[in-house]
């Protein structure tokens, strides 16, 4: 069980975890830019990832659901449901071309290849990767994150030993840097809704993959305290160095070859895959909505949506995090408050599912134990439960089964 809400954590700190806050565009953007104050926003949104990572993979994990629309019919009035499922067509549309800008930037300002060129074999890489069933895309998506997290730690603790802090000074220069927004409180609800429209979608596909609540609920709480950590060490290694990187495009990057070229190397690598992560999630997820049941359309799909995602990457990393983030962010606000208000009006059902997915567990455990008899009893509680589940009763017992018949197999 602790390797299932690992892999789930990763594979969610892999989602969010993309070109604005693994390079330190969004936090310079979006944080540093209030100087003092935006380090005690940081924190703030670390708690709001863990707060909302719990909920959004939990909530995929009670409805089973294959695609975010088939959580929000059932969380939302059809109306909201409407203006939020197009919201986040288009939000992952969007996210996922700048992720692809950033591709290209990070290996520019690395290697000198140019933008177009890096922009375009991660686009190559997207299609690719979605010809892999969904366990070893889950492994894929988490892989870079202990990696990245590891790398932060180093970088920060470098930073902090080798480098002058003047708060004073970094206050200073820290408000000459362009920022969306005026007020700090709002600037990190605003950055925070982005990033549940980032990676909801995917979240809620991840959650759906996940049978046991309990699992769902731990993966998410262990995946936003994961970004809220990355996202600090970030901030902090860039306010202490904000005098050299205030005009750098990939500011993270600048800094880590500073340290060595070689860690620089590893760094940009890392980026990108991060990079790889996100415009994956956002552009497989999305796919996933117009046809999650029919896999081979639904990758002709991933395909257009690719293509035309890399023609419009065209248009700068730096630029569209400043033009398109705060009109998308706002917009996410609304999913914000849906998402709240859905949890707290179906916690006591959420728990009641918990509960009858692990007494299905217990149930069906005994028909593949050679030392204990699955009984006609057990077999009628076990249809009686699946009955009572909020999910399909074919599907739930196919799934229960499935799982239990897999764990023993480990």
């Amino acid at each position: 069980m602790k390797k299932d809400i690992l892999t789930i954590a990763l594979a969610y700190v892999g989602v969010i975890v993309g070109a604005g806050l693994s390079s330190g565009q969004d936090i310079m953007q979006y944080f540093l830019h209030f100087g003092n104050l935006g380090i005690i926003g940081v924190i703030f949104l670390g708690l709001l990832n863990i707060i909302f990572g719990r909920i959004i993979i939990t909530l995929g994990s009670y409805y089973q659901s294959d695609n975010h629309q088939e959580v929000l019919e059932n969380i939302s009035h059809p109306i909201i449901h409407h203006i939020i499922d197009y919201s986040l067509i288009i939000s992952s549309f969007v996210i996922g071309f700048v992720m692809i800008a950033g591709a290209g930037a990070n290996l520019h300002q690395q290697f000198s290849v140019p933008s177009w060129l890096g922009s375009l074999f991660c686009s190559l890489l997207i299609i690719i990767v979605s010809f892999l069933d969904f366990k070893k895309i889950t492994g894929v998506l988490g892989i870079f994150t202990p990696i990245i997290l590891c790398m932060l730690v180093i970088i920060t603790i470098y930073t902090l030993v080798t480098s002058p802090i003047h708060l004073e000074t970094m206050n200073t220069i820290a408000k000459t840097i362009p920022g969306p927004m005026n007020n700090i409180w709002l600037s990190v609800i605003n950055y925070y809704a982005l990033c549940a429209m980032t990676g909801v979608s995917m979240a809620f596909v991840l959650g759906g993959s996940v049978l046991r609540i309990g699992v769902a609920e731990k993966s998410g709480i262990l995946g936003g305290a994961l970004i809220g950590l990355i996202v600090f060490c970030a901030a902090i290694t860039l306010y202490i160095r904000i005098d050299t990187v205030q005009y750098m495009e990939i500011p993270m990057l600048a800094i880590v070859k500073d340290i060595s070229n070689v860690f620089g190397i590893i760094y940009a690598l890392t980026i990108f895959a991060l990079i790889f992560n996100t415009a994956f999630s956002l552009f497989y997820a999305l796919a996933k909505r117009f046809e999650g049941e029919n896999e081979k359309r639904m990758r002709i799909i991933l395909i257009i949506i690719t293509v035309f995602g890399y023609l419009c990457s065209f248009g700068g990393f730096k630029r569209l995090i400043s033009i398109m983030y705060p009109i998308l962010g706002y917009i996410g606000i609304v999913l914000l408050a849906t998402l709240l208000v859905a949890w707290l009006k179906e916690k006591p059902n959420i728990h009641k599912e918990k509960s009858i997915r692990l007494k299905m567990i217990k149930l069906i455990s005994k028909k593949f134990k050679k030392e204990t008899k699955f009984s006609k009893e057990d077999k009628s509680h076990f249809h009686q439960l699946g009955d009572e589940s909020i999910v399909d009763t074919t599907t739930i017992k196919k799934e229960v089964e499935d799982y239990v018949e897999n764990k023993m197999n480990q």
